[in-house]
């Protein structure tokens, strides 16, 4: 770090590494302000840092001294409460989130400014800084961050400033709204078509055909019964993970008379109740009867052997390991990774897929909703919007008869 001390040493001008603008800090009424200069250039730096500094002894010996709370402060009493507040009503990777994006980029800009100096302005401004502080180091272009890293970071920035109305540190809050974007642009999330949806699950099920190694063959099953399990419930990547043997039951369905899967669903929306497409049935009979590999076999707790046979117990993961390689490996393998639009597929164009392909079977889009443990809202926005199958022609294509012109009079006698 290289410093620089004016005013016979009461102000340091410093500049951090990895840093273009150099700042400035001095220590009066028993407190230590900082402020940045904003300037690539020391003598400017200096100049600026000096009449800072002028400005704020002035104040001081007026009695004008800011003594209001900084954002810093405000976000400590925000993570000191917020944990044990929502202790049990909210995920703990979401409580962590908010201390995570804190560090990483919120105090870093507002941490050192008064709560009341953080406007709408500053609020936009940060935004901007998001978009253009990060460069590629192969392009020299700026790395945006995703949309939605930057709605949660608002969201954070939002409630610490909640926590200071609360305390009587501010008055009101800001206007947070995003200018110049009064609509979003409608996006679909990335799926497979029903055609790509059959050539992938074909694909996975070949390369486990083709596997000799007998722990290779089982992982390559595992992701094969995860396509066809994905495909047919909906169930979000997080939740397949959580999911064991005792939250899934084989059922017939009283209505429909065919065989299907009742899941207790446990993820980022609490518990919740799946009913599967037909079609899970056989891939869930197969990941129960399959036998654990010697290394899973070792990791359980309490063995369930026969003759040297080990299978799922109740409280066993359906899908122990982690399959994030091996499926995008799969992906890339059958050409699939992008779709028309470039955007990438994961594991989550699986649940895509699955509420593309009922709306455009005709199903009712409440209980999509409601299997998915999502809101109609969301699906109309994500997935609707460009389902062809979702618009009836014979509705769109109405035409007013046209009326007939009036037969004239016959004057003639």
């Amino acid at each position: 770090m290289q410093i620089h001390k004016v005013m016979r040493g009461k102000v340091r001008v410093y500049k951090r590494e990895r840093s273009d603008v150099w700042q400035c800090s001095t220590f009066l009424k028993g407190k230590e302000h900082r402020k940045s200069t904003k300037e690539g250039s020391l003598e400017h730096a200096k100049q600026f840092a000096e009449d800072w500094y002028l400005e704020l002894r002035g104040k001081a010996r007026a009695g004008l001294m800011d003594t209001e709370k900084t954002f810093r402060e405000a976000a400590k009493e925000f993570t000191k409460e917020y944990g044990v507040i929502t202790e049990g009503e909210r995920n703990q990777r979401w409580v962590e989130g908010h201390e995570i994006r804190l560090r990483l980029h919120l105090l870093p800009f507002f941490g050192d400014l008064p709560v009341s100096h953080i406007t709408s302005g500053k609020v936009q401004q940060y935004r901007v800084h998001r978009m253009t502080s990060r460069l590629d180091e192969k392009t020299g272009k700026p790395i945006r961050p995703a949309r939605s890293t930057l709605h949660h970071e608002i969201v954070t920035l939002r409630q610490v400033l909640k926590t200071a109305i609360r305390y009587n540190w501010l008055t009101y809050l800001p206007d947070f709204s995003p200018p110049y974007r009064s609509q979003g642009k409608i996006v679909h999330r990335p799926w497979f078509s029903p055609d790509e949806y059959k050539q992938l699950y074909k694909a996975t099920g070949d390369y486990a055909k083709s596997l000799k190694n007998r722990l290779h063959r089982w992982y390559a099953e595992q992701v094969h019964d995860y396509v066809l399990f994905l495909g047919n419930t909906g169930l979000r990547p997080d939740e397949a993970k959580n999911l064991e043997h005792r939250d899934v039951t084989i059922v017939k369905d009283q209505e429909s008379g065919q065989k299907i899967l009742e899941i207790e669903v446990r993820g980022k929306r609490g518990i919740g109740y799946c009913k599967s497409m037909p079609g899970a049935v056989r891939p869930y009979e197969r990941l129960l009867a399959r036998p654990l590999p010697k290394p899973l076999q070792d990791e359980a707790d309490e063995p369930n052997t026969q003759q040297g046979v080990q299978h799922p117990q109740p409280t066993d993961r359906v899908f122990p390991g982690n399959h994030i390689k091996l499926f995008n490996g799969l992906l890339n393998r059958a050409g699939l990774k992008k779709d028309r639009d470039g955007n990438s597929r994961t594991a989550y164009s699986l649940r895509h897929t699955y509420i593309c392909m009922r709306l455009m079977d005709g199903a009712d889009i409440y209980q999509i909703a409601k299997n998915c443990r999502t809101s109609v809202e969301m699906i109309e926005k994500f997935y609707a919007a460009h389902i062809k199958n979702t618009l009836n022609a014979s509705v769109i294509n109405v035409r007013r008869p046209k009326k007939r012109s009036k037969e004239r009079p016959n004057t003639e006698e």
